[in-house]
């Protein structure tokens, strides 16, 4: 551990820290705004609402993504819903409420001042969306619908049906549209980040690749925003859709962006268990089916093979409401799916492998109707039909846990400014506000909270110093850093070897899930720490990456993904083992309580734990930055 780093939190109560930073957006004034570039790398819901939103104020923005379209981004994938405190339930629901229950779901290792913005900045984002036309769910009275999810005993959930993402990413893309016909954003889709440029220590521009032509480019700005997402798909197997990446982060940390909290990866309960070796990605069925569905297993192994109908009640296990009375199957994430594990691992799991448990509506189809289910998930019925031929009306889902999200990224302080000057990272792209496990329909929250609103406010202040200071594309940093991505790309193909780059892939994912997958351990994680570099270094002999450099080469977009996939899960793995403790998603078998739950060690691990790039060969170097708690105290989370 090398030093100590400080989020620049403002002091003063939870209510008046974001308050001190809104008079923020006045150090730019509107005329100067257009002076600016801004570069938004990625266009989900994070990136598409910074974009749509810098440029409303006046900004010049150029935004990138790899997808043909800002629709296609991944943000389209969250199904349950967006939070927000907005009582209408009136069932005791405040902005306190909120903040307290996502710093408890998170096991009390974010920030305070972070959690408490993104609770007050919650309602806002509902009244901006309703403005745009989402079509959020509305009850008979015509006020929005609302409905509960995971760690939470209110109804604070607003939805769209099971595509809520979907049609939150349509209001924002329009508001995109509306600043690219205005000329204050343009987009380049089809585009990867390949490398960050750094002048003078500061962030000012990129180093990209076209997907369609092969071309590599240098773009300079004043700033550069990530918007990139999180980096799941490093298991192989995950809900992330096939070309998430850890990319544009990792190379933002090998510039020397600090990475924080990498081993900390979120396992959803709610998913299709895996089918076979075929399979190259997991479907997320939404959290939001729990609030009807009940999750159950036979009580006997012996009955794990008999058809669901054929198991009366008596000899079923609903392990959630039996083990957490107080929240049922609404049990947080990171322990719904500990606790599935775990009945699975007695021999009780169903389906082939018996790896599933079962998710059953019979009983709520008897209480509201078959058309009341209908209209409340029917969308995610037929995805589940479609994908495993079962009607879910009929028979209970089978679901199992799989890797969906991840609340390690890049280290942030409280304007959203990595500690490289000129870098902010938004949404699942940076640590900042779930701790060590993410409360279901909190992503879409804070993708737009820091889209929309915390960083048009922030930026500003550090634009008021770099009038007039972009440098040129034709700089020697921006040269040096382009000559080093061919040089790359170069490698790569030159390999020319035997094994196929998902074999590598799969592999990696493989060793992840069963050293630093939903439990770890001292044994594990050092055994993972020998085998990465070997499976590495076989990676760079004898890959095989088909095609050329200047063309459409889907071929060489994965095998540098996976490159950096294959670097990125040492650090993970060693973030992991560093943090001697469990802590919400990351559990250390080594350290739980005699229920068998999370056991944190506050007095050395309440901390951010942030890695610096030690060089090629090297290993990273640790910092730290206290977690100070004043508002809430440290207790051991409880939702029995």
């Amino acid at each position: 551990m090398i030093g100590t780093l400080d989020s620049k939190t403002p002091p003063g109560p939870l209510a008046q820290k974001w308050r001190s930073h809104r008079d923020h957006l006045r150090l730019v004034s509107p005329n100067n705004r257009r002076k600016f570039e801004i570069i938004v790398v990625g266009s989900g819901l994070a990136g598409g609402a910074a974009a749509a939103t810098l440029g409303e104020l006046g900004y010049q923005v150029k935004c990138f993504c790899f997808q043909d379209s800002p629709r296609r981004a991944h943000s389209i994938a969250a199904q349950g819903g967006i939070n927000a405190a907005k009582n209408y339930q009136n069932d005791g629901d405040s902005v306190y409420r909120l903040f307290y229950d996502t710093i408890k779901g998170g096991d009390f290792r974010s920030r305070e001042g972070n959690v408490y913005r993104l609770a007050e900045i919650a309602n806002n984002i509902i009244d901006q969306c309703v403005a745009q036309g989402v079509p959020f769910a509305r009850e008979y009275s015509g006020y929005l619908g609302n409905r509960s999810f995971g760690g939470a005993q209110v109804s604070r959930t607003f939805y769209a049906r099971g595509q809520t993402g979907q049609q939150l990413l349509l209001g924002c893309y329009q508001a995109l549209c509306r600043q690219i016909a205005a000329g204050t954003v343009q987009m380049f889709p089809q585009t990867e980040m390949l490398d960050l440029v750094i002048v003078n220590g500061q962030a000012k521009g990129i180093i990209t690749r076209s997907l369609r032509s092969g071309n590599i480019d240098r773009h300079a700005a004043d700033a550069v925003v990530l918007a990139t997402g999180g980096y799941g798909n490093v298991y192989y197997l995950s809900t992330n859709a096939r070309g998430c990446n850890v990319t544009a982060t990792y190379r933002a940390y090998k510039k020397g962006a600090l990475f924080a909290n990498p081993s900390f990866t979120q396992i959803h309960p709610t998913c299709i268990p895996v089918s076979g070796e075929h399979q190259s990605k997991l479907t997320l069925m939404s959290e939001s089916l729990r609030n009807d569905g009940r999750v159950w297993v036979p009580k006997r192994k012996e009955d794990r093979e008999k058809a669901p109908g054929e198991i009366p009640d008596a000899d079923r296990d609903y392990y959630l409401e039996r083990k957490y009375p107080s929240y049922g199957n609404l049990a947080p994430r990171d322990i719904s799916s500990r606790a599935a594990k775990e009945v699975c691992d007695e021999g009780r799991g169903v389906g082939p492998g018996g790896r599933g448990v079962y998710l059953d509506f019979a009983d709520a189809i008897k209480r509201l109707g078959e058309e009341t289910i209908r209209e409340r998930y029917g969308n995610l019925f037929e995805v589940y039909e479609k994908i495993t031929g079962e009607n879910a009306y009929k028979v209970p889902m089978r679901i199992y846990p799989a890797v969906h999200y991840t609340m390690g990224g890049l280290w942030v302080d409280y304007d959203l400014m990595s500690n490289v000057p000129g870098l902010f990272v938004i949404g699942e792209a940076n640590f900042s506000d779930h701790g060590a496990n993410r409360l279901g329909a909190s992503a879409l929250m804070q993708g737009l909270a820091d889209g929309y609103f915390v960083l048009p406010n922030t930026l500003p202040s550090y634009l008021a110093g770099q009038m007039g200071k972009r440098p040129s594309p034709d700089s020697p940093e921006f040269r040096k850093a382009e000559q080093d991505v061919r040089v790359r790309i170069e490698k790569l193909l030159n390999v020319n070897g035997t094994r196929s780059l998902d074999s590598f892939h799969r592999e990696l994912g493989l060793l992840l899930w069963e050293k630093c997958g939903m439990s770890r351990h001292e044994k594990g994680l050092r055994e993972a720490l020998q085998e990465i570099p070997e499976l590495r270094e076989e990676f760079w002999q004898d890959v095989r990456v088909l095609g050329s450099d200047e063309d459409f080469n889907q071929s060489l977009e994965r095998a540098g993904r996976v490159a950096d996939f294959l670097e990125f899960a040492e650090l993970m793995c060693g973030d992991a083992l560093e943090r001697d403790e469990s802590a919400g998603a990351h559990f250390r078998e080594e350290h739980q309580t005699p229920d068998g739950e999370a056991l944190r060690d506050d007095e050395r691990h309440a901390a951010v734990f942030a890695w610096e790039f030690g060089g090629d060969g090297q290993p990273p170097k640790l910092h730290r930055e206290p977690l100070r708690f004043e508002t809430v105290h440290l207790a051991q989370r409880s939702y029995k």
